[in-house]
């Protein structure tokens, strides 16, 4: 709204109402600093709930087995035997001896003909392989409309059939322009001669056509079905239970290539698929190479020494002439003076993998222990967490507040420099969690989970002191816990009494007196974090669901309603001071009617 105002009285109307309103606003300023100090202390809040259940997430680690049952395995010769422990492994000593590795099965083909270019299509080398290995296949070309004019348009595929052109398979092709239709007499082979205006060509090496005349954007060549010579082959690999890995009813892999393929592209599809094979070309020999990936004897179930790998189809069995008898071997070894063998150079048993690097005669130790330093590491990071959890939270309700700081309004803030704003609003937010209740217990019933004993242990470790955990002596470190010395007591716990102490952070209990240390520390923040949620929620939260939601939600309504009464009572002082403005202005009217009679 624009105002004209103070024309007849001389006054600055307009500021002496922003003075005015600067007392009116006074509680509604009030009203938003009281606001602004809400959602600081909620945010205080929920970023205190953000700090227990990242450490509640780490303490969840710490209820699990393999936290406290890491193994360490040593062998005796690396360069034969390599070993790894899972955490249900027991600690012994286990000898390996008389070891022959596993093998592969492997198949490789007769020499193929020095001319041959592994990167360029088969069927345009078609002249270095027997024409049975071909099979010809319908391809339905959908019609083609042209966008631009060309003489040239190339099917989705090479390698076209020229043996039935003359028996009608295809030996016009159909192009339609504006609605009128027109026939191209069809010639196959690999080198286009001089081209009459009604005929095309057919490369059947790279489908490409070439048309005597030029077609004009638009026009739609229509569809038609030619034949396309392909390669058909299958393979059939078992696997360790002797099962054919294929999907046709008779447990081979179907494969299928068109002519444009390269030897390359073949051969690394097979690698790619499902029939677990390695597949190559040897440049240096001119002979293909295909392993199985899988080591052992991995044959039929009902014929255990039969093939590992049976190809079927004239390319493979007889442009390649792969053999059928391909074998591999399982791996044998002596363990602790039982004879066993495995299909695998890396098996497990009682919880140890071992992995075979060389055959070898003599004996090779492997030795399981606990791994004493892995689960200090492991109890020390989670104490160091602890402590860095009940330092941020203590040094929040220790915090002071400083009421001569309070939020600023936005005309105080424009007042001053960012770097005095930011300065401000620091200490306006200090101290808004001073002595908090909910936090407050939280952190003493942690302390209370530390020191209490765990009954039912089984094993001489039922407090935390007993491993060499106890509390700062220092009064201003408020409960952090300290690993005594060098942590010596607390590794010969873990090396002497692993399930003790085990049992000491992880027991189950249907009490709290029989529950672990972790187990109690996950109650007592599952019971804050929901106590903080109670007063601060959640970011998907309505207002409605929490405290300081609720608390805000009517102090925005204040809020609201209050800056309606000010508009109106804005409004008021300016009808007020017109009402002055016209007085006046009747006023000077009648002095100066009155000056022309004394005149």
């Amino acid at each position: 709204m624009v105002r004209v105002s103070g024309l007849a009285s001389g006054m600055d109307i307009d500021q002496i109402v922003s003075d005015l309103m600067k007392a009116e606003r006074m509680p509604i300023d009030k009203m938003k600093k009281q606001k602004q100090t809400l959602e600081w202390q909620r945010d205080d809040y929920r970023s205190m709930n953000l700090l227990l259940s990242e450490f509640n997430n780490l303490a969840f680690n710490m209820t699990l087995q393999s936290s406290y049952s890491s193994k360490t395995v040593s062998s005796s010769d690396e360069t034969k035997v390599k070993a790894a422990a899972t955490s249900s492994a027991a600690n012994a000593s286990y000898t390996l001896s008389n070891v022959t590795m596993a093998t592969a099965a492997q198949s490789i083909s007769t020499s193929i003909d020095s001319s041959m270019d592994p990167t360029k299509s088969l069927w345009s080398q078609r002249g270095s392989m027997d024409s049975s290995v071909w099979t010809e296949k319908t391809v339905e070309q959908a019609a083609i409309t042209l966008s631009a004019d060309t003489s040239t348009v190339k099917l989705a595929k090479g390698a076209i059939s020229a043996v039935n052109q003359n028996t009608g398979t295809l030996n016009s092709i159909s192009v339609t322009t504006d609605g009128t239709s027109k026939e191209y007499k069809v010639t196959i082979g690999t080198k286009a001669e001089t081209l009459g205006s009604d005929e095309v060509f057919i490369n059947e090496d790279t489908g490409e056509m070439t048309f005597g005349t030029t077609l004009t954007s638009g026009s739609t060549i229509e569809a038609f079905s030619y034949q396309q010579n392909v390669l058909k082959f299958s393979i059939t690999t078992y696997d360790s239970n002797g099962k054919a890995t294929g999907d046709n009813t008779d447990g081979s892999t179907p494969f299928e290539f068109d002519g444009s393929t390269s030897l390359n592209t073949l051969l690394t599809q097979i690698s790619n698929s499902k029939v677990g094979i390695s597949a190559f070309f040897d440049e240096g020999t001119n002979k293909v190479v295909m392993t199985r990936k899988d080591t052992g004897n991995l044959s039929s179930a009902d014929s255990a020494d039969g093939s590992n790998m049976v190809f079927s189809g004239g390319f493979l069995t007889g442009f390649l002439q792969l053999a059928g008898d391909a074998k591999g071997t399982d791996a044998k070894f002596t363990l602790n003076g039982l004879e066993t063998t495995r299909k695998s150079n890396t098996f497990t048993t009682g919880g140890v993998t071992y992995t075979l690097q060389n055959n070898f005669t003599g004996d090779v130790r492997v030795n399981v222990s606990n791994d004493t330093q892995k689960v200090f590491d492991t109890i020390k990071d989670f104490v160091t967490k602890y402590n860095e959890l009940i330092e941020k939270i203590n040094g929040k309700i220790t915090e002071e507040r400083d009421r001569n700081y309070q939020p600023l309004t936005d005309e105080e803030r424009e007042k001053l420099t960012d770097k005095q704003a930011e300065q401000w609003d620091v200490k306006a937010k200090s101290g808004l969690l001073k002595g908090d209740s909910i936090l407050s217990s939280g952190l003493n019933q942690m302390r209370s989970n530390w020191y209490a004993s765990v009954s039912g242990v089984s094993g001489g470790f039922s407090q935390l002191t007993d491993i060499g955990i106890s509390t700062s002596a220092n009064y201003s470190d408020r409960g952090k816990l300290v690993i005594e010395g060098d942590g010596t007591k607390l590794k010969e716990a873990i090396e002497k009494d692993p399930q003790s102490v085990m049992d000491l952070f992880m027991k189950s209990g249907s009490t709290t007196s029989e529950k672990g240390i972790v187990r109690r520390l996950r109650d007592t923040i599952t019971q804050t974090v929901s106590k903080v949620e109670q007063r601060a929620g959640r970011s998907t939260w309505t207002s409605e669901q929490f405290l300081l939601g609720r608390n805000l939600k009517s102090v925005n309504s204040q809020i609201t309603s209050f800056e309606s009464r000010l508009t109106q009572v804005e409004d008021r002082y300016y009808r007020q001071f017109t009402a002055m403005e016209k007085a006046i202005q009747n006023a000077n009217a009648q002095s100066a009617q009155l000056s022309q009679y004394f005149s």
